[in-house]
């Protein structure tokens, strides 16, 4: 009889995650589903009342894993050396790190420099600043998993969106080359690219995303919750190194 063992899933349980954007959207409900899978998780956000929502719903699934939570800009040098100064403090060491946050914009033919730049600060550099945190912390452990939340609009490149596809392009270029980088030093590397999510960061209005969603023309957040619940929990020889996740019946 075959070692059943062997299918058997990894388990997040007992680990700490750090969760980038974590207080609203997709961050959410991630933080929210590792929690409740008995995982610790950090989070933090830019404002208080969305903060302190997150932590509620944390707790309200998970309260004996004393979730982490507090204000920072992950698109600032000080926020980057607040964020792990916290994690420092309150973890004894970083099992997993989901880079998560991340600004919508349109074309380059609109905003300005300042604006521009601080969407590449947030989605991109923000991304690279706390992987090399990261991993200055689980190397000692040799393991560790980062996931990089993406975008569909790296491979979609669409119209109107150039300043948002670059900064998607470029994670996940970083993605790919980081793998190759950290594998040896024990760190799995994965890239999980989402199609259309029901979120403040789209054009579709909020009271029309329950029909879309309902339609299959549009994703939960949970449903990204749950791809990277499955990206953490392969046996430690499997990689899922690059997952797209679409919603049914989105074509594009």
């Amino acid at each position: 009889m075959e070692n059943l063992k062997e299918y058997l899933p990894e388990s997040v349980k007992g680990k700490n995650a750090l969760i980038t954007g974590g207080t609203t959207g997709i961050g959410r409900a991630i933080a929210i589903l590792l929690a409740a899978q008995g995982a610790r998780v950090a989070i933090f956000g830019r404002h208080e009342m969305e903060l302190a929502d997150a932590i509620e719903a944390i707790n309200a699934v998970s309260p004996e894993q004393r979730p982490v939570g507090f204000i920072a800009d992950v698109a600032t040098e000080e926020g980057i050396k607040s964020i792990f100064e916290q994690i420092d403090a309150y973890l004894d060491r970083l099992d997993i790190l989901v880079n998560n946050a991340a600004l919508a914009f349109d074309s380059i033919t609109s905003g300005s420099y300042r604006d521009w730049k601080y969407v590449t600060d947030t989605n991109l550099l923000g991304y690279m600043a706390c992987v090399h945190e990261a991993v200055k912390r689980m190397e000692p452990n040799h393991s560790g998993h980062i996931v990089n939340i993406g975008s569909i609009s790296a491979d979609e490149r669409g119209k109107d969106s150039s300043v948002y596809v670059a900064t998607k392009a470029g994670v996940q270029g970083f993605s790919e080359a980081l793998r190759k980088e950290v594998n040896e030093l024990g760190i799995k590397v994965s890239l999980i690219e989402p199609g259309l999510v029901g979120s403040d960061m789209i054009e579709v209005p909020a009271e029309e995303q329950p029909a879309e969603i309902e339609a299959l023309k549009m994703l939960k957040a949970e449903d990204i919750a749950m791809s990277v619940l499955y990206c953490l929990c392969q046996p430690k020889r499997s990689d899922v190194i690059y997952l797209q996740i679409r919603p049914h019946l989105q074509i594009l």
